[in-house]
């Protein structure tokens, strides 16, 4: 007999049937499928405090629905494993590099990360943490590693799209004695499984892929260590950075189409790549899933689908905005994941380091077709 998770669903159940399951509690009869969001700062809660909802800062009745959900993706049949919904991305983030890091410490992060990195390392350097940082490529976080208390690890890494060997860092982390954290939000739960590989945290803006239609700010943390995850769970008490009632019904809501959304977006990126390799103005094409990017190998071993970002770039910052006003199926903004494409020339926000006619494209759910013509005419239009 298969074991189970979730609504009594096997662990072995496909990511779409997972997806529309998960997190639901058990039907009651008149009582909607999926109960609305739950307003309240606080509970009736008479005599001793016991039970889980006394105040709304502490924990959510649709926090705990959702949290729930992304926990069965994150980690099916790992009941050891638990997971916390955030205000956002940065604010699950935080609450891993500051519960788990104190004075003295030291934490390894990627040099090529995102964009806000280079904001935390200041914060955590004021406090007296040393900051070392590695690229993401070639497992390089690996020669900076020893005495280290923290790992962190971002891949696919944004925007540049390397992809380091998750389960090869974690155990040379662990046989040093630090713990592993993986943002895990360009691949999303479906794409990878971060505990899986040997990882102690995976962190992700649910902003992004996961919720997929632009409309909700979210981050969660998934973890299995209960002391780590105890840690993390006061730190976000202590700040207050919790996601909003309304924000975790919709996600939990948008989870449901998540399978559907992310097979279509990763097979129009992979499309595009192809296209956009054919193209002789574009230079530095990555992908991870496209055969022959520097990626593929490492990739194709931990992941099982490779996200809805392709990045390139033009020759020049002026090509490049030309480039993006020519689109006409494509929205000019940052973030990415939605189920309607954008792109961006990632240099005018600064701290990546990228050429001034670096694109990031984020691929949504138009037809294929579609969106490859716009990309295409939109190339040959902006080079006149």
């Amino acid at each position: 007999m298969s074991a189970t998770s979730g609504q009594g669903l096997p662990v072995d159940s496909g990511d779409g049937t997972r997806a529309v399951r998960a997190g639901l509690p058990e039907p009651v009869k008149h009582e909607p499928t999926l109960p609305g969001p739950v307003f309240a700062a606080h509970f009736h809660l008479p005599g001793e405090v016991t039970g889980p909802y006394g105040y709304g800062r502490d924990d959510n009745p649709t926090w705990t629905l959702l949290e729930r959900a992304i926990g069965e993706l994150e980690a099916p049949g790992q009941d050891d494993a638990e997971t916390l919904v955030f205000a956002s991305g940065m604010a699950a983030i935080s609450s891993v590099l500051f519960s788990q890091l104190r004075a003295g410490d030291a934490v390894v992060m990627p040099s090529d990360g995102y964009q806000a990195l280079p904001l935390v390392r200041t914060q955590l350097e004021a406090y007296g943490i040393e900051v070392r940082t590695a690229p993401t490529g070639d497992d390089a976080q690996l020669d900076v590693l020893d005495g280290a208390k923290l790992l962190w690890i971002e891949t696919p890494s944004n925007p540049g799209l390397d992809v380091c060997d998750v389960r090869r860092l974690a155990e040379a982390a662990h046989a040093r004695g630090a713990l592993v954290a993986v943002d895990n939000t360009l691949a999303t739960p479906l794409g990878q499984r971060p505990l899986e590989l040997g990882a102690d945290f995976s962190v992700a803006s649910g902003t992004k892929q996961l919720t997929g239609h632009g409309d909700v700010l979210l981050g969660y943390v998934a973890g299995r260590d209960a002391e780590a995850m105890a840690a993390v769970r006061r730190w976000r008490k202590i700040v207050g950075a919790i996601a909003g009632p309304m924000e975790a019904w919709l996600a939990h809501r948008s989870i449901a189409t998540l399978q559907l959304r992310v097979d279509r977006q990763n097979a129009t990126a992979l499309t595009l790549a192809e296209a956009l390799r054919e193209h002789p103005e574009v230079t530095g094409l990555r992908y991870p899933g496209l055969p022959g990017d520097p990626s593929r190998k490492v990739a194709s071993q931990q992941m099982r689908r490779f996200g809805c970002v392709v990045s390139f770039t033009l020759p020049t910052r002026a090509r490049a905005d030309r480039f993006l006003d020519a689109l006409r199926l494509v929205d000019d903004a940052t973030s990415f994941g939605g189920v309607r494409s954008t792109a961006e020339r990632r240099g005018r926000w600064g701290g990546d380091a990228v050429p001034d006619g670096f694109i990031r494209f984020s691929v949504g759910a138009e037809d294929p077709e579609d969106l490859v013509s716009d990309v295409l005419r939109a190339l040959d239009e902006s080079s006149r």
